[in-house]
């Protein structure tokens, strides 16, 4: 293979480099002159190549250069990002290490470091994990400007052992054209933060949220060399806000490195220009919202008592319009339709925010980086994010906030279609309800069949464009008319108000929207190993009830339609497939036999934890502790994995035996 002679001589810049970098040269310098004096009989003058190769090998002086010369395929095709703008995708140490060999010479990139941390005081007193023991971890998550990024997991300490970098291309195509080099004094217009987020791992792969910090990083642009040190300390989430949890030591470099840096007052009066007009629009925003509050009021005294949410705390505690918590987004090639993204949405797991103590419910909306990094978040995280992956398939949908029975505040989207139908979608199931009203002064009220929707009231509902507070005579959702533009019904918010302050780049409060990232779960690897881990599991179970167990894997594998029917039918509310399934276990149950099967649906990995549910279902022990004649066992599971490696796990357990009387 030849190479052209630029690539040719940039080649031995880098070897040249490597080299010096390791002080080869001067370690043969050494060799050479040990093997002169040892090994150089009197009455030789030279020494041959062969004999100096031969003295290098032996003291492992190659094998040192080869190991640190890594030869690496970049297969473009391998890995496709979710959309244009997501250069480097969702990626570990290595592959960012991996890019950065191939940066592109016309884009301005910020080289962030993350040294160590200190002060993590929550695990002073935790020991030092053994080798291979498991222990809990911290795992570092970063967006910019629609990169994303995860650094490797480190145990948990007071002085967690993060060494990590991360390549973050600052270069926007609007920033100019591609020869021309985007400059300290546009880089200070880019006002995206780096937001980052901590995310502690236990022993059981249980996550939870630890802190979210928005890195303000154009400091670097008036330091001396592009090149800056800070020290960030990181705030706890929820009600421990105000809380410090540690500290992060993080580097800031440019690439390349910066022409000309600006004077630390011009990047510092930029800033406090911007907190300024972000402040001065949120104000008038707060002064419009009481305004309308009052007027919707005046409406109806009881208006008062409807869950009209204006504003939500986010998980650092500060207050933000509820329509700031969504935005159209666009899942790429990851997600294909609507019920695709309503089933994904579903997958992730459901956690009502921690509180301390009694009280109620804690009031938390997560930033969308925050609920996509932990995999779980309350209702209201799943509704923003389902309406927001609505919003992108071009539908007009609709965060609803309301109550469920006995009144607990709940969260769910609608869609309103072209022909007025409008369809509730519960973001924490995946089902899809049609909305009929019905009055109660009509006669045939009362024979009129209950909704199935387990929703009772509704007081809002809203988008990034509009929100609108419901001041019809009840907020019950069964009589509740959905004509939007009807202003007798829905009192709307001026959009342009909402604008203001929700719009993209509107202020520099707003987290920006994370892309979606792919699956970095092997389907077939992990339904196998959860398959494993339960045949063990019941073997041993059946072993302490004196009980042998014969695996069937013909049986195992014919269960596989079942399951794949079973997560078609979530996903498209079709049913297919069951009738080859069923004559599959007719053929293969002989006369005489009883065959039980009993499927059950988890959105975690934990087979140990799987296997304790299905124990307290009455079926599945009968079929798992089944005593007879000519007793069979089979377990099949079958992952099917969604974006932000979230994954639906189905496991059916069955047997057959002999029927005796």
């Amino acid at each position: 293979m030849s190479l052209p002679p630029e690539k040719a001589s940039e080649l031995k810049q880098l070897i040249h480099q490597q080299l010096s970098k390791m002080d080869v040269h001067g370690r043969i310098r050494e060799i050479l002159a040990e093997t002169i004096r040892e090994e150089l009989a009197p009455d030789q003058q030279q020494l041959s190549t062969e004999d100096l190769i031969k003295a290098l090998r032996r003291r492992g002086i190659i094998d040192d250069v080869m190991k640190e010369l890594n030869f690496v395929t970049d297969n473009v095709d391998q890995e496709l990002p979710s959309s244009p703008k997501q250069p480097v995708g969702f990626t570990d140490r290595q592959s960012t290490l991996l890019k950065k060999t191939n940066i592109d010479p016309t884009r301005r990139y910020l080289y962030l470091q993350v040294l160590g941390g200190k002060a993590f005081l929550e695990h002073l007193q935790e020991p030092e994990p053994l080798p291979g023991q498991a222990c809990s971890t911290f795992t570092l998550c970063l967006h910019f400007r629609n990169q994303r990024f995860r650094s490797k997991p480190v145990p948990c300490a007071c002085e967690p052992d993060f060494h990590d970098g991360f390549l973050l291309e600052v270069h926007r195509e609007n920033l100019g054209d591609g020869t021309r080099m985007a400059d300290s004094t546009t880089m200070l217009s880019i006002s995206d933060p780096v937001h980052m987020v901590l995310i502690k791992t236990d022993i059981f792969a249980e996550t939870t949220l630890v802190a979210s910090y928005f890195l303000e990083w154009r400091s670097v642009l008036g330091s001396e060399n592009g090149v800056t040190n800070l020290t960030v300390e990181l705030m706890g989430v929820g009600t421990e806000s105000k809380v410090s949890v540690g500290i992060l030591n993080i580097k800031l470099e440019m690439y390349p490195p910066l022409n000309q840096t600006l004077s630390q007052e011009v990047v510092n009066t930029q800033l406090a220009l911007e907190r300024q007009k972000t402040a001065e629009k949120e104000r008038l925003f707060l002064v419009y919202a009481k305004q309308w509050w009052r007027e919707y009021l005046q409406i109806r005294p009881s208006h008062n008592s409807r869950l009209v949410k204006i504003f939500a705390q986010d998980e650092n505690g500060i207050n933000r319009p509820v329509c700031s918590y969504v935005k159209p987004l666009r899942a790429g090639r990851l997600l294909d339709t609507p019920r695709q993204a309503a089933r994904f949405v579903n997958v992730l797991g459901y956690e009502r925010a921690p509180v301390i103590g009694g009280g109620g419910k804690q009031e938390q909306w997560c930033t969308l980086l925050a609920f996509l990094c932990r995999n779980k978040g309350d209702c209201e995280d799943h509704a923003n994010l389902l309406c927001s992956l609505l919003l992108g398939y071009g539908l007009e949908a609709f965060v609803c906030v309301g109550t469920k029975a006995k009144g607990v505040p709940h969260a769910w989207v609608m869609t309103c279609g072209t022909d007025g139908t409008i369809t509730f979608w519960e973001s924490l199931t995946g089902h899809r309800y049609l909305h009929k009203p019905t009055s109660p002064d009509e006669p045939s009220a009362a024979e009129q069949p209950k909704p199935l929707y387990p929703y009772r009231t509704i007081g809002c509902v809203f988008n990034h464009q509009m929100f609108l507070g419901n001041c019809q005579p009840s907020d019950s959702v069964e009589s509740c008319v959905f004509d939007l533009n009807d202003e007798s019904k829905w009192k709307p918010m001026s959009e342009e108000a909402i604008k203001s302050v929700c719009a993209p780049g509107a202020t520099t409060s707003l987290p920006p929207f994370p892309p979606l990232c792919a699956s970095t779960i092997d389907a077939s690897v992990t339904s196998n190993e959860i398959e494993m881990q339960l045949r063990l599991l019941v073997s041993e179970h059946r072993k302490d009830l004196g009980l042998t167990t014969v695996w069937e894997d013909q049986l195992s594998y014919l269960l596989s339609p079942a399951l794949a029917s079973y997560e078609f039918e979530r996903t498209t509310s079709i049913s297919a497939g069951n009738e080859e399934f069923q004559d599959a276990i007719r053929r293969a149950v002989p006369d005489g036999h009883t065959f039980k099967g009993f499927p059950i649906h988890f959105v975690y990995r934990n087979a140990r934890r799987a296997f304790a549910t299905c124990l307290r279902s009455p079926f599945c022990e009968e079929i798992i502790c089944c005593r007879g004649d000519q007793v069979r066992l089979a377990v099949r599971v079958r992952v099917f994995t969604y974006p932000e490696s979230a994954c639906a796990v189905w496991i059916m357990f069955a047997c057959k035996y002999r029927s005796v009387l």
